[in-house]
């Protein structure tokens, strides 16, 4: 649940750093949250990496928005992994997140392509059409 606290540290980010939609630190916190749920081994909380949160991330995005998870993201102004990490260590820096010594920006970044992520669960599959009609020489 977020608090009063959480929205005046969230002022406060987006007076400093106006990249990101407001709606976008709201993801990704319920993005944290569904990733440690769902990553915790029996009932004990443990650290996600980077490359854990950002695959939860894009887990939640589609399950959440569906078809239309990289177009909403790429309305708040998230558009690739770096753009997760700013996010994540700008809430950070406001204390709403943590991190342990560890972590760093970079563990967002080249994560493969964003969109495809967001976009191929989907895409149609192609067919192959059988050939049904006979050569003829």
């Amino acid at each position: 649940m977020k608090t009063v606290d959480f929205y005046n540290k969230l002022k406060t980010i987006i007076n400093n750093d106006q990249r990101y939609h407001e709606d976008a630190y709201e993801f990704i916190n319920d993005a944290v949250v569904y990733t440690v749920e769902k990553n915790k081994v029996k009932n004990e909380k443990r650290h996600i990496s980077g490359k854990e949160l950002l695959d939860g991330v894009i887990e939640y995005a589609v399950k959440t928005y569906g078809p239309l998870a990289y177009n909403v993201l790429l309305y708040w102004g998230i558009d690739s992994g770096t753009a997760v990490g700013n996010i994540v260590f700008n809430m950070v820096k406001c204390k709403i997140l943590s991190t342990s010594e560890n972590d760093s920006i970079d563990d967002f970044k080249n994560y493969e392509d964003f969109k495809a992520a967001l976009t191929k669960p989907f895409t149609p599959r192609r067919r192959e059409i059988p050939d049904i009609l006979p050569v003829i020489s």
